[in-house]
């Protein structure tokens, strides 16, 4: 999970076959927006998701327009949590700044630009904080990876900015060997939540295989790394905590 990979195109497509099942809408292919919303009202909330790939939706979707375009026909906007969460709610609106790859220490340095004038025009309104699998897969010690959440968490919340952070998913691909570290790393996020007062996106249990603790789900994950488009839909909803503050 150090350097994401882009699937060959065949591998996309397939892919894309499987999971035209997860929905009925015809959005497999988008207009790339800044943003993501379901509406065209003022009276919303805009979200800055701040994160690493799974944050921009990888491998369906990205929140760089060179890398969409690098995905082609295969290019699903409903390949990240943003769009089901706006979806399932209409008032809010999602700033996508997730890049493939980083560590927490790389995404901090990134805050402040992805919510921009905070109380002025194009400013959030809320935070999500999502990142540390790409540390614990580069070597990284996760306390280092929780002290960045921290920090970007003490961040959001200085800004005046409603904030929530999310768990670390399973890792299908560094299974078993990352399992301990997740879960460590997790309940690091949890003292934040709790330390903070900031709720916690419960994303490690939902996407969770029950028959193989420490995988997500077959039909959930679409290479072992990231979420399928029914994944994200799940952490859009069912799994999804709007930010307080």
């Amino acid at each position: 999970m150090n350097r994401v990979r882009p699937l060959p195109a065949i591998a996309i497509l397939a892919a894309l076959a499987i999971l035209a099942g997860c929905g009925s809408e015809d959005i497999s292919a988008t207009a790339p927006d800044e943003t993501t919303a379901v509406h065209d009202g003022d009276d919303r909330t805009l979200v800055a998701a701040l994160g690493d790939s799974i944050t921009a939706g990888t491998p369906l979707w990205a929140a760089d327009e060179a890398t969409r375009e690098q995905i082609g026909p295969a290019l699903d906007e409903r390949s990240q949590y943003e769009y089901w969460a706006a979806k399932a709610d209409p008032s809010l609106e999602f700033r996508n700044c997730g890049v493939n790859g980083e560590r927490t220490d790389q995404i901090a340095p990134r805050l402040d630009a992805c919510v921009g004038d905070v109380g002025g025009p194009g400013g959030a309104d809320a935070l999500i904080v999502q990142g540390g699998i790409n540390d614990i897969a580069q070597g990284r010690p996760v306390e280092d990876a929780a002290d960045d959440l921290r920090a970007m968490v003490e961040r959001g919340k200085e800004l005046g900015l409603a904030v929530a952070i999310v768990e670390l998913l399973p890792w299908n691909n560094g299974h078993p060997d990352a399992d301990p570290e997740i879960e460590e790393l997790n309940r690091l996020i949890g003292r934040i939540g709790a330390d903070e007062d900031v709720p916690v996106m419960p994303w490690h249990e939902a996407l969770e295989d029950p028959e193989e603790p420490g995988t997500m789900r077959a039909d959930l994950t679409i290479e072992g790394d990231h979420p399928s488009v029914a994944g994200y839909r799940i952490l859009g909803t069912k799994a999804f905590v709007a930010p307080e503050g």
